[in-house]
């Protein structure tokens, strides 16, 4: 470990792996540590199921009806990937896909006036939609073909809307739609987690539009994948990355310091021993004091023996509440899996209601997705603080990522990835950056 190394990376969450992978691609002599025995910190996926209950201090363990321990991987954060976006990019990239395995998540559901119904995203679906009537539909319609012929590069298809300028609340005008649609087309198309988006320039709803629907175009149930065996298998599959290109890595390696000279990083000491670094990137929990509480998320894991009510018994399914449902100020998120993506026992669901916490009652605040969950077997209860740093690392040269925020999606994630990249490497992100050199993959068979 006595050595000096470009990169030194604290902590295996997706954030970091993902980091790793790609500065040993680029040529970065990278060491990458984590004080926990497992992968994943915070994004892992815990086995077997006793684990679980241990980790939530329920010190008398599963019942025998949930099956084999070992046939549940259940995650701590959920999220699903959207098929078209970044991190699919990434893992194609890099060609992390060759170690998972994905499935297409069965359905994405909207909650409205109690009822949940499912969100409908193709000119055929919005039409057939109890979510509307019918002058409603057609209105709707104009308005997702507006966007499916939206290109930034040429003013002939902006019909008048200025998309620097123009806010998302005119072009709902322009439109005429209805509040009931402009909570789903905001909050289950654009996937914002409040309404803060209204007042704000509309090129980024409509690309979010946009992306929602090229996700969909390619496997057609939902735009949502999720991986086999767990999310916990994404980070496992970026440091096998960064393994293949050199990169060293330690688990269950406590971090004793962080040394620093005139204020830049130049090494970590762990076990009496020092590696030196000219770069540094960790989660928060490795800089307590180079970071602020930036809010906190509820998520509860509930272990379901049934689908969710009115979801057509699909065996994995997104849920959103938006926020004007149910008087708040950020949406609630259902997202379920099943044994289908061997996550569970044989006929065991997984559902988690995650939302961002509001008030000093969090667990209030998920009732209403709770309510569509119910028969619950067993609930387990987490609030997480959300960290973000206090500086953009450029003259520490440490730098930290956020923590995995209340979305059941990675875009913010790797938002942050760009943005840490962009930070160290003084350029912007390209993911031809991430592609591996052709024939160098290290004794590696093609598959």
């Amino acid at each position: 470990m006595d050595e000096e190394y470009d990169v030194i990376v604290l902590g295996t969450g997706l954030t970091e792996c993902i980091l790793s992978g790609i500065m040993s691609v680029n040529g970065k002599k990278v060491l990458h540590m984590d004080r926990n025995p497992y992968y994943g910190g915070e994004s892992s996926s815990i086995t077997p199921l006793e684990e679980l209950y241990k980790r939530f201090q329920l010190l008398e363990g599963p019942p025998e009806a949930m099956g084999r321990g070992r046939d549940w991987n259940v995650d701590l954060i959920p999220k699903f990937l959207m098929a078209n976006g970044q991190l699919v990019k990434m893992l194609l990239y890099t060609e992390v896909t060759r170690y998972l395995d994905f499935k297409v998540v069965e359905g994405s559901f909207i909650y409205k006036g109690g009822k949940i119904y499912k969100v409908p995203s193709t000119e055929t679906e919005a039409l057939a939609s109890n979510l509307m009537g019918m002058f409603e539909k057609r209105r709707f319609r104009k308005f997702l073909v507006f966007v499916a012929n939206f290109d930034e590069n040429d003013p002939k298809t902006f019909e008048g809307v200025d998309p620097q300028s123009t806010s998302m609340r005119d072009v709902y005008r322009k439109f005429d739609l209805g509040q009931d649609v402009i909570d789903f087309t905001g909050h289950a198309l654009a996937l914002y987690r409040t309404d803060d988006y209204l007042d704000q320039p509309c090129l980024e709803t409509i690309n979010r539009i946009k992306l929602y629907s090229e996700s969909l175009a390619r496997y057609g149930k939902s735009p949502y994948l999720y991986p086999l065996y767990g999310l916990g298998e994404l980070p496992q599959g970026f440091a096998r990355l960064s393994a293949i290109y050199g990169g060293t890595y330690m688990l269950n390696k406590p971090v004793d310091d962080i040394i620093m000279e005139n204020g830049k990083v130049v090494g970590v000491k762990s076990e009496g021993e020092v590696a030196r670094c000219k770069q540094l990137i960790c989660d928060p929990s490795y800089i307590p004091d180079r970071v602020r509480k930036a809010g906190q998320v509820i998520r509860i894991i509930c272990i379901l023996s049934h689908p969710i009510k009115n979801t057509n018994d699909a065996n994995s399914c997104q849920i959103i509440i938006p926020q004007n449902q149910v008087n708040r100020k950020s949406d609630i998120y259902v997202c379920m899996i099943s044994y289908a993506h061997n996550v569970a026992a044989q006929g065991k669901y997984i559902a988690i209601a995650s939302t961002t916490v509001e008030t000093a009652e969090p667990e209030k605040e998920v009732e209403p997705a709770l309510e569509l969950l119910e028969p619950i077997d067993q609930k387990f209860v987490a609030i997480s603080d959300l960290y973000e740093p206090i500086d953009d690392g450029s003259e520490s040269q440490v730098f930290c990522s956020c923590s995995y925020d209340a979305t059941t999606h990675f875009e913010t994630t790797c938002n942050d990835i760009k943005d840490i990249y962009k930070r160290m490497a003084g350029s912007a992100f390209d993911f031809e950056n991430m592609k591996r050199k052709q024939n160098d993959v290290f004794g590696e068979a093609d598959q």
